[in-house]
């Protein structure tokens, strides 16, 4: 399930009574899927490393100041108010989760799955009164706001104590991104994350910042008894609201920093709709997405943060998060800052980002290997 918010739709298919046709439908389309990467991988023009390099997002660095952070270091909080998150929950995906296709809240009117629509959502509502009424969850987060500076397509994580007390910068990590590849037409830079935090040589002081929340803590205990009572439909339903709750978290908490601890955008001031457009200035990106496909980094954002102690939230061993009502990834405050997709890369670009990293190509392919544009070995 490449969407975590599809989970609860598949999970109710190999439930029920139509688990084999079901089944039998996801291998017909994944080899439709297979025949298509196929082609599309011949169809994809990629370029050398080096062009890509010389291609990147270019900005006037003399002409730009970073933000400069309220506080350096990290924060974290054990019991975040579930009440507040609830008014940043985005419905939409909710919907779609349980195969109801359409926006929120026009689903309402829709003519086909408006009446499932409204009496989910009525269940939706009653749930989350009872879970915020009878404490069934706990959210927790820690943010993390850096000293930093590019180096190629590495961004340099500097100790804040140092920073803060004046006695110099001190490497403390490298977070290891990727750069597209493909061709572009004239005037489209090949992006990487890294370009939009300023370069080591420019001698500006930059930052970039990393977050992990949560709002699963207590969800499988509650699972497990309305599974032991076969109440299958409160169990997923409960899943769900979790997720969406995590998103909602990760979504106030961006708000709080642009607004409060890095104070870049300190008179914003939008309302559910816009910030669900993310119509504001920042990124979030997140390992495993997109932009850095590469699950493993998230291992540095837990080191740096101590996750885990302050959040609860453990890594397994395919980097997956658990409880999986979470969400992990960074900040970035350039105004031209922009999600995109990473695309394929060549064999040059994996055999560097597998240097960069200290650890093998075959390593460095298995973790890559759907953004791979060739078969390895």
């Amino acid at each position: 399930v490449v969407d975590a918010s599809r989970a609860v739709g598949v999970v109710s298919h190999l439930m029920g009574d139509d688990k084999e046709s079901y089944l039998a439908q996801v291998k017909a389309e994944y080899e439709t899927i297979r025949a298509q990467h196929g082609n599309r991988r011949e169809r994809t023009r990629l370029i050398p490393l080096a062009d890509a390099r010389a291609n990147k997002f270019q900005t006037d660095w003399t002409s730009y100041t970073p933000a400069k952070p309220n506080f350096l270091g990290v924060k974290s909080w054990d019991s975040y108010p579930i009440t507040q998150l609830r008014n940043y929950i985005d419905w939409t995906p909710f919907f779609s989760a349980w195969e109801l296709t359409g926006k929120y809240p026009r689903i309402f009117d829709d003519a086909v799955v408006g009446e499932s629509a409204r009496q989910l959502y009525a269940d939706a509502q009653a749930m989350l009164d009872t879970l915020i009424a009878e404490k069934w969850l706990t959210a927790k987060a820690a943010i993390g706001i850096f000293p930093a500076n590019s180096v190629g397509d590495d961004v340099v994580v500097f100790n804040a104590k140092g920073a803060k007390n004046g006695s110099g910068k001190e490497e403390e990590a490298r977070v290891h991104f990727l750069r597209q590849q493909m061709e572009k037409p004239p005037g489209r830079p090949n992006l990487c994350l890294a370009d939009f935090v300023a370069p080591q040589e420019t001698g500006l002081n930059d930052y970039l910042g990393m977050f992990v929340v949560t709002a699963g803590i207590g969800v499988d205990e509650k699972v497990a008894e309305f599974e032991a009572a076969h109440d299958d439909y409160n169990a997923i339903l409960l899943k769900a609201l979790a997720d969406r709750l995590a998103e909602a978290f990760a979504e106030l908490m961006h708000a709080c920093v642009r607004r409060e601890y890095w104070g870049y955008t300190a008179d914003e001031s939008l309302d559910n709709e816009a910030l669900i457009k993310e119509s504001y200035r920042g990124i979030r990106p997140a390992p495993g997405y997109p932009a850095c496909p590469d699950h493993t980094e998230k291992g540095g954002v837990f080191q740096l943060l101590d996750a885990t102690c302050r959040t609860h939230v453990t890594l397994t061993e395919s980097f997956a998060m658990y409880p999986t009502a979470a969400v992990s990834g960074y900040y970035f405050t350039h105004p031209a800052a922009t999600y995109f997709g990473l695309g394929r890369i060549n064999p040059d670009q994996v055999a560097d980002y597998a240097a960069r990293k200290g650890q093998t190509i075959e390593l460095t392919e298995r973790w890559l290997a759907s953004n791979l544009g060739y078969d390895p070995v």
